[in-house]
């Protein structure tokens, strides 16, 4: 069990059964009377948000979440395909469990899934993912590294905002976690 004073943004929980993240936290303790803690959460297995108080003292269940390292394998369209690589046991995510990373998602590509009572709900990817720009503007003379953006579109199909200096066939470090170019990568 979780009190309200262990409440952190990123700390899982359980209510009514279900899993939920919190994405903030604010602890607030008014002149008069009950201090309370005011939370913003996430269920994971709907995605849909709450914002809800707690009363000071009030007490939450541990949920039953594992994290495993696994790699992808492959997409029939309708089943993304993950393997354990120590015991080659293979999981199958439906399309909403892996949608806010397909943009980034690569074969082979190790990912955390996340297991909820033995099944799997999400997956995080890597914070930095490397991947080769197939289409993009080409660069004039005079562009410089302070200059502006241009759209790039990338190997799995994401399109991010580069500088004007990057090319066609190089390959880019991107934020998994926001979308945004990081940095160009050498080869």
């Amino acid at each position: 069990m979780y009190d309200t004073t262990a409440f952190r943004k990123n700390l899982k929980i359980e209510i009514d059964g279900e899993p939920w993240v919190i994405i903030s936290a604010q602890h607030v303790k008014p002149g008069k009377g009950v201090a309370f803690v005011k939370t913003r959460m996430k269920n994971l297995l709907t995605n849909r948000t709450l914002e809800k108080n707690f009363r000071s003292g009030d007490k939450v269940g541990k949920p039953d979440l594992r994290e495993r390292d696994m790699q992808f394998l492959y997409s029939d369209g309708a089943e993304w395909v993950f393997m354990d690589t120590d015991n080659y046991e293979q999981v199958h995510l439906q399309k909403d469990a892996v949608e806010e990373a397909l943009p980034y998602l690569i074969d082979n590509m190790m990912v955390s899934i996340l297991f909820y009572e033995g099944k799997a709900i999400s997956i995080d990817l890597p914070t930095f993912v490397e991947l080769e720009i197939t289409m993009t503007d080409p660069g004039v003379k005079g562009d410089t590294a302070s200059g502006g953006n241009k759209p790039a579109t990338l190997s799995t199909g994401a399109v991010v905002n580069v500088p004007l200096y990057v090319q066609q066939g190089e390959t880019i470090k991107v934020d998994t976690r926001t979308g945004d170019f990081v940095e160009r990568v050498k080869n």
